[in-house]
Formats: structure tokens, C-alpha cells, sequence
């Protein structure tokens, strides 16, 4: 399955609220995260019952059990990383072919760098990150019902264009998705070819890997 990252440039909300209990003041962002039915800048189009079905899982796993992060910037793997992390996503719902989200932004390191952007004025997009097929269709690609949503909303920048995805599909990588963890097709490949090698092989083969895995690297 391939990365695809795409960008929303739909306007996203900025909202202060306080806790009545502490008087501690939380902020949001909110606004339409992503598209079903509406072929994007890439030409791309993703299906309202497989996008739907995935925030639906998406939800369950992550939304509701405070797991649904997201990173500051454009990520190129599906992993979270919990060092760039900046915002939770605490609501996901579609509203017709729309899917429209709220996040909260955390007191992480890049955390702060987003709240002190949108204190000063700035303008922010999100961009989910996904892995999943592609199927052509004349100049129409559109996303297989393998989709799996690494996370619903990152926070980039936001070149204020009209509502649309405008991030490209990153083609130099291939992922796997098994137990629940993303890996990296390449890799994965690169351990089962070293544990199907005789022994009497292994030093030679295992260094013929790593050599064509340190190639490919930049």
C-alpha cells in the first residue's frame, strides 16, 4: 500500500474555550478535515462508503480512546510520531460528503509553536495521512477499500486555495499494515529474505541487503 497524504485547504476554526471547573483555557481547531466524492488537485477521488467506513474504525479506535493524534507539519510515514505530536483529534463526524473534525491543540513542543502561530493571526490547514490502492480509471485515480487512516488531521499550512486536497501520493514508498502496526514494505522484505538464507550464507546475504537498504536511503 502506498503513503497518500492529502491537504485540506478548507478554512479551519480557531477556538479558545474555558474550563468551568478550572478556569484553564483549551484551544481548537475545527473545520472540514476530508472530502469523500470530490475529485481532488492530485485526481484523486475517495468513495463516501470506504472513507466512511474507515473514520467509522478510525472512531472506535482511536477518536474515542484519546489515541487520534496528529503532528505538526508533513510526516513521510504513517508511524505517529509522539516527538512531533501537537494536537489530539477529540471529534470526527461526516456531514454530508464532508468530514468534519475538532482537535485540540496540546502543550507538546510543536504544540505550542501552532498556538503561538494562530495567537499571531496565522492561517493553518489540516492534511490527513493514510496508507491504501490506487485504482486508475481513465484520469481518475480512486482510493481502494484498503484505506487505512493513520491519523485524520495534521496541521500544515494553509496556502488559502479553495476546499481541496492538493498534497501529492508519495511514490517511493511501500507499507504494510499487520497486528496493527504500519511497516515499511522494503524492510519488511529485506528480514524475510535474511530468515529464508542458509546459514551458511547469511553473513553474505545479510550484508548484500543492508548495502541495497543504504543505497536507496536520501
Amino acid at each position: 500500500m502506498k503513503l497518500i497524504v492529502e491537504e485540506s485547504t478548507a478554512s479551519q476554526q480557531y477556538i479558545v474555550e474555558e474550563d468551568k471547573k478550572t478556569g484553564k483555557k483549551n484551544h481548537f481547531i475545527e473545520g472540514v478535515f476530508m472530502q469523500a466524492n470530490v475529485k481532488n488537485r492530485n485526481g484523486r477521488v475517495y468513495p463516501l462508503d470506504t472513507l466512511g467506513k474507515e473514520v467509522v474504525r478510525y472512531n472506535k479506535e482511536f477518536v474515542n480512546k484519546n489515541r487520534a493524534f496528529g503532528e505538526l507539519g508533513h510526516p513521510e510515514s504513517p508511524i505517529i510520531n509522539l516527538d512531533r505530536v501537537s494536537h489530539l483529534i477529540t471529534e470526527l463526524k461526516q456531514s454530508g460528503s464532508d468530514f468534519v473534525g475538532k482537535a485540540k491543540i496540546l502543550e507538546t513542543p510543536h504544540g505550542k509553536i501552532v498556538k503561538g502561530l494562530l495567537d499571531e493571526g496565522a492561517t493553518l490547514g489540516v492534511s490527513s495521512r493514510a496508507v491504501g490502492t490506487l485504482k486508475k480509471d481513465g484520469d481518475t485515480q480512486y482510493v481502494g477499500e484498503d484505506l487505512i487512516l493513520s491519523t485524520a488531521a495534521d496541521i500544515v499550512h494553509d496556502p488559502s486555495a479553495p476546499k481541496a486536497f492538493v498534497r501529492g501520493l508519495m511514490e517511493n514508498r511501500e507499507w504494510l499494515y499487520e497486528n496493527g502496526v504500519f511497516q515499511e514494505r522494503e524492510l519488511n522484505d529485506a528480514k524475510e529474505s535474511i530468515k529464508r538464507t542458509p546459514s551458511r550464507k547469511l553473513e553474505e546475504q545479510t550484508l548484500q541487503v543492508f548495502s541495497e537498504l543504504f543505497s536507496k536511503i536520501g
